[in-house]
């Protein structure tokens, strides 16, 4: 790939039209090698970081296949146009991004992974470092799996992948799933309302699906009418009337991992 391809990746269309997304700096790269790729990552690096991509690469030999990684030298100047970061690190990855499944395929993977684990449903969330932040709060406890609606901001935009700290590498996601779509794999709902029981009631781990809305407009309340949703509420001092949506999340997930 050209680097003047791999500088559009920063935009969604173009992970769509390429099949991959940019991983950039050391602590992402660290946490990226990991999670013991399987498919091909290039990464380039200028000549002050190559000594320390072999270390990496020497660290992390038992998790990596054999020539997972191809290694590209650029140029500061090179670096600089390929980031989208005032003062680049100078090593930045093109991964691959996850493949898609077939239709029965989803469904089959959705309905065995909805069985086994909590879900936090998104509702076109927007802003990309709350995303990031709750993808690392997910991937903490580990006993969640992400379920993203359509017109969410992509996970796969860099300030996501930069905000999660490494934590999409590790987090079990589903992406573009309709709400209308969750009375056929769900039976019970839980929703954040001013209004509802508190988090800390032993009934608010009872549920299948948790869902959040939007930052600026929530869940549809129609949605939640229709899916028969049970209120919870965080109680606070009530001095102000909202919590940020990725403190939000992180609450509830840590009182359902309690």
């Amino acid at each position: 790939m050209k680097l003047s391809d791999v500088k559009k990746l920063h935009q969604k269309k173009y992970r769509t039209q390429f099949g991959y997304y940019l991983v950039e700096g050391e602590h992402l790269i660290l946490e990226l090698l990991k999670s013991a790729p399987k498919s091909t990552l290039t990464v380039y690096v200028t000549s002050e970081y190559e000594d320390w991509l072999n270390s990496a690469k020497a660290e992390y030999a038992p998790l990596l296949s054999d020539d997972v990684i191809q290694v590209q030298t650029v140029t500061s100047v090179q670096m600089q146009q390929i980031s989208d970061t005032k003062s680049p690190q100078g090593i930045i990855a093109r991964v691959p991004l996850p493949s898609v499944l077939n239709e029965d395929e989803q469904v089959q993977k959705s309905v065995s992974s909805a069985n086994s684990k909590r879900c936090i449903y998104l509702y076109e969330v927007q802003d990309p470092g709350n995303l990031g932040t709750i993808l690392r709060t997910l991937a903490w406890f580990g006993q969640f799996k992400l379920l993203l609606s359509p017109n969410s901001v992509d996970p796969f935009n860099s300030k996501v992948v930069r905000s999660s700290m490494g934590a999409i590498f590790h987090a079990d996601m589903e992406l573009n799933v309709p709400l209308e779509s969750l009375t056929s794999r769900f039976s019970q709902f839980a929703y954040l309302d001013m209004h509802g029981q508190e988090v800390k009631s032993e009934s608010f781990g009872h549920f299948e699906c948790y869902l959040f809305g939007n930052e600026a407009r929530g869940v549809p309340n129609e949605d939640v009418n229709r899916l028969n949703a049970t209120a919870f509420t965080i109680p606070g001092s009530g001095k102000i009337d909202s919590l940020n949506l990725a403190s939000a999340v992180n609450i509830c997930a840590y009182e359902l991992s309690c």
